[in-house]
């Protein structure tokens, strides 16, 4: 049933971090009711999108105002709504937050945006590589010597910004079961982005961690805390940090840690990296870890995605699911009671428009209006 059963939200669909924050909610029991455009053509016979699964998808014209009295009237029925536009968008469509509280004042309104619903670069176009930039996470990660290297677009689009929104919409409507009040959720990845970046605000402000990337703690300046290449051309990783750990690496690579300097002498940081590559080529990822699995040298192989899928711990712990075909990441966290069920697989766009609206009240007889008037397909 998951933790949300008995939430109702309405999703306007978009791309990204928004249908992420949906899928959250959704894998969490909440009854998500996703507003896809009216397709131009028919739809593909599957979904193939992840980030859709768990919701029925409505077609709908909001440029139509059948539509948009519609989905105002379904505001009535919803805890909150979630929308991905630029600002001012969803206020030209007749759908902004003043609209939809009106008809519901307990309305949570969660907006998710790459710059925030005001400042100089509100209405800018920007993706995930940006706000990431500007934020000072992207001058971060990268290697010594080398220019800024994006880590997919984790940090912007989903870190920074879907769970970001899915924690303000799941705060909003638990203080809205106090208040009986409604609000606007301000999610913007810039933001979320700069949040994430909290512990090395921290770290800076110590004198622990340099603006010069590739040479500190956790950006692979430190040797034990670094990607290594095996003799077959894979790769391992290594976080040995702390003391007891770092000791337990060198014990079982047969090094004497009295032969070698400090763990943190910053000075001899390059060399031991490349000391260490040398040692790491000399064996094969599964030879390594035969040795250095499940021990507290905090070792891990780097697996692709499809051998994550077949590794005994994932598989131990059921990380992955298989839906129709498609493999993809359980629902997380795990909860000892209110267990979410398996998800759905992703409906293709507009196909559940007469089952969905009838279940949210939506009479028969209107449904038929508004198809005629080609405010849903």
């Amino acid at each position: 049933m998951g933790p949300l059963h008995g939430v109702k939200i309405i999703e306007i669909a978009g791309i990204g971090p928004g249908p992420f924050a949906a899928m959250l909610l959704a894998d969490m029991g909440a009854e998500v009711l996703r507003i896809d455009r009216i397709p131009k053509r028919p739809a593909r016979a599957k979904n193939l999108d992840v980030l859709a699964r768990g919701r029925p998808s409505v077609g709908m014209d909001l440029k139509h105002e059948a539509a948009v009295a519609t989905l105002l009237g379904l505001c009535e029925r919803a805890d909150a709504l979630l929308e991905g536009f630029r600002p001012g968008v969803m206020e030209r469509l007749g759908l902004g937050p003043d609209a939809c509280l009106a008809r519901n004042p307990k309305l949570v309104y969660g907006r998710m945006t790459g710059w925030g619903q005001d400042g100089p670069l509100a209405q800018a176009a920007g993706h995930d590589i940006d706000y990431i930039a500007l934020a000072g996470a992207l001058h971060a990660i990268g290697r010594a010597g080398d220019k800024p290297l994006p880590p997919l677009n984790l940090v912007g689009d989903f870190g920074g910004g879907g769970m970001l929104l899915a924690f303000g919409v799941t705060c909003a409507l638990l203080e809205a079961q106090r208040s009986s009040r409604g609000q606007v959720v301000d999610a913007a990845m810039i933001d979320g982005a700069s949040l994430l970046m909290a512990m090395f605000y921290g770290l800076s402000a110590m004198g622990a961690h340099g603006e010069r990337r590739g040479e500190n703690l956790l950006d692979t300046g430190a040797h034990f805390y670094e990607v290594y290449e095996t003799a077959d051309g894979k790769h391992v990783a290594i976080g040995a940090i702390e003391p007891q750990f770092y000791a337990e690496l060198l014990r079982r690579l047969e090094l004497d840690p009295a032969m070698l300097p400090p763990q943190m002498d910053r000075q001899s940081w390059p060399a031991m990296k490349q000391r260490f590559a040398a040692i790491f080529k000399q064996r094969t990822r599964e030879q390594w870890c035969t040795l250095l699995e499940g021990s507290e040298a905090c070792f891990a192989p780097v697996l692709s995605m499809r051998e994550a899928a077949s590794h005994p711990h994932l598989v131990a712990r059921k990380s992955l699911v298989e839906l129709e075909g498609t493999l993809q990441p359980a629902p997380a966290p795990r909860f000892s009671r209110s267990v979410p069920d398996v998800p759905k697989p992703p409906s293709t766009p507009a196909q559940d428009t007469d089952s969905a609206l009838l279940a949210w009240g939506v009479p028969e007889r209107e449904l038929a209006a508004l198809r005629a008037a080609g405010a849903i397909g």
